[in-house]
């Protein structure tokens, strides 16, 4: 059974305190793009390892409830997101701010050769840092030129 993992919660009044911006003007401003590609590649350095535990720390409380351990994440990443599990090749897109928030395009080649777009959501958690709160995984004709 394929598990759907995107869900995405974007907490404004964080954004708010963190940036001291109004909403409209926290929602106009793009995220920094490097901090996401940091977050992905090291998330997938762990899946790579099998680091169950580092994968997992990637995620928001609320993914971590879900999945409610390492290893059941480590398999439902494993069993229904092979593409972002063991990619052959990764190339970052655009990070976009959404109404529901910060949303970065991957573009992957799984083992097989087939290409993939991987939409990663974020969360800034209380401390500023952010963590994945999602990734919805769909087929794609590859990196647009």
């Amino acid at each position: 059974m394929r598990v759907s993992v995107f869900v995405s919660v974007w907490v404004v009044f964080a954004a708010i305190l963190f940036s001291g911006r109004t909403p409209a003007e926290a929602q106009a401003a793009p995220p920094d793009g490097a901090v996401f590609h940091k977050i992905i590649k090291d998330q997938m350095k762990a899946f790579a390892a099998g680091d169950a535990n580092t994968a997992f720390s990637y995620a928001t409380s609320a993914l971590q409830q879900r999945f409610q351990t390492p290893a059941i994440y480590l398999d439902a990443v494993k069993r229904g997101y092979r593409p972002v599990y063991s990619p052959r090749d990764i190339t970052f897109g655009t990070s976009k701010v959404t109404s529901k928030g910060p949303v970065q395009e991957v573009y992957l080649t799984d083992p097989d050769g087939e290409d993939w777009l991987a939409l990663y959501s974020f969360e800034q958690q209380e401390d500023g840092s952010w963590r994945i709160s999602g990734c919805y995984l769909t087929k794609s004709s590859g990196y647009p030129a």
